[in-house]
């Protein structure tokens, strides 16, 4: 080639332009569409659903899993430091038990005078990775999901990603093997990510704790290992239907994925709820720092937990473990324990023929935006037993007290089970829209009154107290994208409407999908 027909260089202090073919479109439309598939296929290509819980029985059975309370003398590699009284493992990793003092000041709405309390607080702040790995089987992307087990589900084994690890399991600060399939997450090839952020953990029980959550498609073969199997969206959305079988940190990652959104609008413009929740965090002055465990106020430490005075909340305890498929098969470590069975629900209704869900701003001390979008209701009730009706939450008597027509979704999920014990919620869709007849007649048939007080009628009002909006779960969904906006219960409840919607419209498998 002629050297007449070469472009001189671009000058030294200017960048040469991105050609024209590195321009591309901000969002992949084909990747919705590939998700929506797999959302609407029921049938996997290599694992029945109707096979997945014979399967994890099978896994169960495999292998040796105890779990076994101890005093905190019996922690072979932790103990309460001398001058500050916090639990900590020898080597300076994993995580600690410290204590949390909160000031919340100039409440944003006239709800009561400043709030001061102190709490036990896991502080963990190293950033862990939550990855599920996706490959197309048949032409439907399938996600490889885990049968792991945690020493604080109730059932020991629940699906959870494909790899769920903490910076300290995947260095091998235990001593212990690889993390399996965790190079799939390492720098991954950006053409083949569908999800990347970092999401908050509970702000009640940690402090300033994110996991990246992660999903990343892969061309490679796959090794097959034995307590690894893939799933569709749809085969995953039907087990969301169970208890205690999808756990936490799956929940998690699956809400982030990118669903298209078919609605023709929202009560709010995207903008309008971003003020709106801009508002909120900006009105909250709620400061958190840690103090040493050993002076926090009302809570008292036993030989073998570490309890309010009052009995309510959550306790502190500790377990030794046995696990034949763990990267360690023997370890001790300590577990927050909660004091009954938690409640998160959201209130559904349209607005114009579209699905709204009524969300709360919440803050939380242990949040690291102080703020988050949480459920419409969202707590343990037994710590409000005692509290007259006004002191209790808003819409919590609404939703225990909601006729089984207005129930859209109801199973009861653990929460993480690598740090808490027994931790587990009763998640619910609650929908607010009258039906009359159909209240009538199904309670009717269980000897009840339909909604005697109406709390679900003056629930449905579009104009709701403050801290509280009506939202689309498509807005909900676009949130996800960025790191610390929904909180983990939230996304939870996000995932499970999604399992609501792929249960309604999806065929069973592809042979009936190609003959629609």
């Amino acid at each position: 080639m002629s050297s007449s027909l070469v472009p001189p260089p671009a000058p030294a202090a200017r960048a040469a332009p991105a050609p024209p073919s590195a321009v591309r479109p901000r969002h992949d439309r084909e990747q919705a569409d590939r998700i929506a598939l797999s959302a609407a296929t029921r049938r996997g290509a290599r694992l029945p659903t109707e096979d997945v819980r014979g399967w994890l029985a099978e896994r169960r059975r495999a292998h040796v899993f105890h779990v076994e309370r101890v005093p905190f003398a019996e922690l072979d590699e932790w103990r309460f430091e001398s001058d500050t009284g916090n639990l900590v493992h020898r080597s300076g990793r994993f995580f600690t038990v410290e204590g949390m003092q909160v000031v919340e000041r100039d409440r944003p709405h006239g709800d009561g005078p400043h709030r001061e309390w102190q709490q036990p607080v896991i502080r963990q702040p190293e950033v862990g990775i939550l990855g599920i790995l996706a490959k197309e089987l048949d032409g439907v992307l399938h996600f490889l999901m885990q049968a792991k087990m945690e020493p604080g589900t109730p059932n020991l084994l629940q699906l959870s990603p494909t790899v769920q690890a903490t910076r300290s399991n995947y260095t091998r600060a235990h001593r212990g093997t690889d993390v399996k399939l965790i190079d799939c997450f390492f720098r991954p090839d950006r053409e083949r990510v569908i999800v990347d952020v970092l999401q908050s953990e509970q702000g009640s029980w940690f402090f300033h704790k994110s996991n990246r959550n992660m999903i990343v498609e892969t061309l490679d073969e796959v090794p097959e290992l034995d307590d690894f199997c893939w799933l569709t969206l749809g085969q995953i959305a039907e087990l969301l239907h169970a208890d205690d079988l999808i756990n936490m940190n799956a929940r998690t990652v699956l809400s982030c994925l990118p669903y298209r959104d078919a609605a023709p609008g929202a009560l709010l413009s995207d903008l309008q709820f971003l003020s709106w929740f801009t508002g909120e965090r900006s009105r909250h002055d709620m400061r958190a720092q840690c103090i040493p465990l050993a002076s926090v106020r009302g809570w008292r430490r036993g030989v073998a937990t570490i309890e309010h005075e009052e009995g309510r909340y959550f306790k502190v305890v500790a377990v030794s473990v046995r696990a034949g498929n763990r990267e360690v098969v023997r370890w001790t470590q300590p577990l927050i324990e909660p004091v009954g069975l938690g409640v998160a629900a959201f209130l559904v209704r349209e607005v114009g023929g579209v699905p709204h869900v009524l969300v709360q701003a919440r803050a939380e001390g242990g949040c690291l935006d102080t703020v988050e979008l949480a459920p419409t209701v969202q707590c343990t009730p037994g710590n409000y037993a005692h509290m007259p009706a006004a002191d209790r939450p808003p819409f919590l008597d609404a939703v225990l007290g909601a006729p089984s027509s207005r129930i859209r979704y109801e199973a009861v999920h653990s929460e993480e089970g690598g740090r808490f014990l027994n931790a587990r919620s009763r998640y619910l869709v609650v929908d607010v829209d009258r039906d009359e007849d159909a209240d009538r007649d199904v309670d009717a048939d269980r000897g009840a009154d339909p909604d005697p007080r109406g709390a679900l009628d003056i629930a449905a009002a579009l104009d709701p107290p403050p801290g509280y909006t009506w939202v689309t779960p498509a807005q909900l969904t676009a949130l996800t994208r960025h790191g610390h906006y929904l909180n983990v219960e939230a996304r939870t409840l996000l995932a499970c409407l999604n399992a609501v919607a792929t249960r309604t419209r999806a065929p069973r498998g592809p042979r009936e999908r190609d003959a629609a």
